[in-house]
């Protein structure tokens, strides 16, 4: 009888045996993003992709928001594509005239009438870099506003939508903005993490682009050596920023918008704040067992 009871005992604590999981601390992290996207003073949106696993966190990840510069990522991917088609080449360039120069973000601006011409691979990279608005323009001009639309929405996302140039007041007046869901931006860094951005080839041009160091908020909190590919964006009202964080085993993708910010919104920092709670998430995971137990990341990406 007390041999039957010991038995019993030791299959009822089989039974009841839990293990530690990491998904505790995946709803940590989720409760400490939920606090800041609540306390922020406007309207925000998220979206971040495990690109190992494929699962989500999602925040009004459906609603649609102004994309700010963040637009100008797929104005880089039609530049590639196009140039992978045959129909551009990237060394093509283009005068720099008082006609086509807006204010805004950016050095061209300041550039003399037809002082300069530079090619469309340079524009690009002043874009994405400086987030020239100027350069910008002219891309767009050159490449087509309807074709760089057409390029998304064949890619699967069609809450994408370029809309206007930049500092377009007029248009920005009537209603036309650029805009994105958050789900669809982080969706298209994952399409472009996985070599899926119209091929292989397109894809590690616009992240080779995308990693040029640049003064954003996805970045900000995390190591200086951490590989961070992204395209900020800012309007009066409104911040944003997409990005893929590069981590060594557990890549991820994020997308953070703002709008209706307060005038003290501190929508950069909320941001910030967003990516390195993500970044010390995924770090951890990218070192841990199954069990935890953290080993060194030499040996974790010669075993798995």
């Amino acid at each position: 009888m007390r041999k039957f009871a010991w038995i019993l005992l030791l299959l009822v604590n089989d039974v009841f045996a839990q293990p530690v999981t990491s998904a505790q601390v995946r709803q940590r992290l989720i409760r400490n993003i939920e606090e800041t996207a609540h306390n922020f003073d406007g309207v925000m949106g998220l979206a971040i992709i495990d690109l190992q696993s494929g699962e989500e966190i999602l925040i009004n990840a459906q609603s649609t928001f102004p994309t700010g510069s963040s637009i100008k990522i797929p104005i880089l991917i039609e530049l590639h594509r196009q140039a992978a088609a045959g129909t551009l080449k990237l060394t093509e360039t283009l005068p720099i005239t008082n006609r086509q120069q807006v204010g805004g973000s950016g050095v061209l601006l300041h550039f003399a009438e037809g002082g300069s011409q530079l090619s469309l691979h340079d524009l690009s990279i002043l874009m994405i870099a400086l987030s020239d608005n100027t350069a910008t323009n002219l891309l767009i001009e050159r490449l087509g506003m309807d074709r760089i639309n057409q390029t998304i929405v064949d890619l699967g996302l069609p809450g994408i939508k370029l809309q206007r140039k930049m500092i377009d007041l007029a248009a920005m007046a009537r209603g036309a903005e650029n805009i994105a869901t958050p789900r669809e931006a982080a969706r298209l860094l994952e399409l472009l993490a996985q070599g899926k951005v119209i091929n292989t080839e397109v894809s590690a041009a616009v992240l080779k682009t995308l990693r040029i160091p640049k003064s954003s908020p996805i970045p900000r909190l995390l190591p200086a050596s951490t590989t961070v590919a992204n395209k900020p964006g800012g309007l009066e009202g409104v911040a944003c920023d997409w990005g893929l964080i590069e981590i060594p085993n557990r890549p991820f993708a994020i997308a953070v918008m703002t709008t209706y910010n307060g005038e003290s919104a501190g929508a950069d920092e909320a941001i910030a704040r967003i990516s390195r709670l993500a970044y010390d998430y995924f770090s951890r995971l990218a070192r841990s067992t199954p069990y935890g137990a953290r080993v060194p990341m030499a040996l974790i990406k010669t075993t798995r």
